[in-house]
């Protein structure tokens, strides 16, 4: 019992992974502000955004409602630190893996994206409520990519539990080339769901102010801009698992350095890709997840399943 509680709010639980995502929020920023040819933040930028946030009073506007208001923050990160706990870091088993538990990992992590809409609707600002109805758009335009691009490689592995996909490709590293398709589409889909460039779109200061947190601020906003950044470690450990399962047969100290090096090149990668391209609209944002994103993503499920039938078994 105290294991398990030690598990779920200090290492690799809440405190860990509040930690790690500072500290990724930091390198996240920085390596952005160096490939714009900016200086960038300091390194306890995160830390000092988090704090004055924390400090600063909690205003509600009169026409919300303030119970929604205050627990969708909470629900938010709660549903974050919990997928955490399902996703293998530096082994081949995750802390508390069960069958089938990829359908719940995706679902734990689109709650996130439910509380942003719903925060923005109840605040009832004219701002927040177009960030919200963008939030929606977005959500179903690259969810189900997201759950493609998963699903794929699952479907080679026969396994719908995440521990067992990273295990067949730790033991079959050559079988991952297979998915680079998939990777690539989860790579855009994780930017849609982190709301970064070019998806940015619910949150286009330049368009409407904060989008759906534009009423949000003191200790509400902390823990919305805290979820955010867990999400960025969260489906950057997810992809990690399921598309680089290498180096998890080694010493657990080993197989955290390697946990923490593919998280970097996660970071850099997502990084990279918000450089070189422009904030889409939401119209574009459909047209390509429907009109491009999609099919690919199908064919490589199809691709997948004639592989898994021919030469697997």
């Amino acid at each position: 019992m105290i294991n398990q509680l030690f598990e779920i709010f200090i290492f690799p639980g809440f405190l860990f992974l509040g930690t790690i995502s500072f500290i990724a929020e930091y390198l996240d920023r920085k390596f952005y502000a160096r490939l714009q040819n900016r200086v960038g933040p300091p390194w306890f930028q995160p830390v000092a955004d988090f704090i004055k946030l924390l400090a600063k009073e909690e205003i509600i506007p009169a026409d919300a409602e303030p119970k929604i208001i205050k627990i969708l923050p909470v629900v938010s990160l709660s549903s974050v630190i919990t997928a955490f706990l399902y996703i293998p870091l530096w082994h081949t088993k995750a802390l508390f893996a069960f069958n089938c538990d990829i359908i719940v990992i995706i679902y734990l992590l689109t709650i996130p994206t439910l509380t942003f809409f719903l925060a923005g609707w109840y605040s009832t600002s004219i701002y927040s409520m177009l960030g919200a109805v963008r939030t929606l758009t977005q959500l179903f335009a690259y969810e189900v990519l997201l759950f493609l691009s998963i699903l794929s490689p699952a479907l080679l592995a026969d396994t719908w539990t995440l521990s067992a996909v990273t295990e067949f490709y730790s033991k079959n590293p050559l079988l991952c080339l297979l998915n680079i398709p998939a990777f690539i589409i989860a790579v855009i889909s994780a930017q849609g769901k982190l709301e970064k460039v070019p998806f940015d779109i619910p949150e286009a200061e330049t368009e409407i102010v904060a989008g759906t947190f534009t009423e949000y601020g003191g200790r509400l906003l902390a823990l919305f801009r805290m979820t955010i950044s867990s999400e960025l470690i969260v489906i950057s450990a997810l992809l990690a698992a399921v598309f680089f399962p290498f180096g998890l047969g080694f010493n657990p100290v080993i197989g955290f350095l390697i946990f923490l090096f593919k998280m970097l090149i996660m970071i850099a990668i997502l990084a990279i890709f918000r450089t070189i391209v422009a904030r889409l609209r939401i119209d574009q944002m459909v047209e390509l997840c429907w009109k491009v994103l999609a099919p690919l993503a199908i064919l490589q499920l199809f691709l997948n399943l004639i592989i898994k039938e021919v030469f697997l078994k």
